[in-house]
């Protein structure tokens, strides 16, 4: 299947999921922790291919590829196959014996919300549409998820986001970002104890808050 999606900063996550609910939106999958590891192989191939093999524990554990992703009017496109394991350990027992190795860890709480559409609130578009509320070690963001682009403008739009803000890149790309700014840290660790204390703004980023 294709991902289609957008990415933004935001600096208020509660007033995002306030225009959620203030519309009705179906509540998918309530706040979560998701633990992610990304694998790559010895020579690191699939990242300089722009491509991602991850093992992620949620609801239930779950091993997904994702192609080399393209940008089309903002909107990160790109194939991903995803399935559920049976047992995370085991999982990546099975990678590393295959000769993949961890490549990079990342934690985030996750909220996801369902729109279908057309609907009162998003009267000229077609199809449906997931937002996604993310927590980051780092800071918070919006992920929406939809069948075509203009029904993720559309949503963007109504939320209020900036579209000239959407952030084409991954959450592991802008954690290079700061890693670069902050030497001390570790790569290959992005969890909620790594950078405990620390106060990120959207400039060590580089990106810009879309709700200003």
């Amino acid at each position: 299947m294709e991902e289609t999606e957008a990415k933004f900063y935001v600096r208020d996550l509660k007033r995002i999921e306030s225009r959620l609910r203030q519309w009705e939106a179906r509540l998918i999958q309530p706040r979560l922790l998701e633990r992610n590891i990304r694998f790559d192989l010895p020579d690191n191939r699939l990242r300089s291919e722009g491509r991602v093999l991850r093992l992620r524990q949620d609801t239930a554990a779950r091993l997904t590829y994702k192609g080399k992703s393209a940008n089309h009017q903002g909107v990160l496109k790109r194939t991903e196959i995803e399935f559920v394991a049976e047992d995370f350990e085991k999982a990546r027992q099975f990678l590393e014996a295959l000769g993949y190795r961890r490549l990079f860890y990342y934690e985030k709480y996750r909220t996801t919300y369902g729109l279908t559409q057309p609907s009162e609130v998003f009267e000229a578009s077609e199809g449906s549409v997931h937002v996604m509320l993310d927590e980051l070690p780092y800071g918070t963001f919006v992920e929406i998820e939809g069948e075509t682009v203009e029904s993720i403008q559309a949503a963007a739009e109504k939320l209020a986001l900036k579209w000239e803000c959407a952030i084409p890149t991954s959450y592991h790309v802008l954690f290079d970002r700061l890693c670069r700014k902050y030497p001390a840290l570790d790569a290959a660790d992005l969890s909620f104890a790594a950078l405990q204390g620390m106060t990120i703004t959207a400039e060590d980023l580089s990106v810009c808050p879309s709700d200003d």
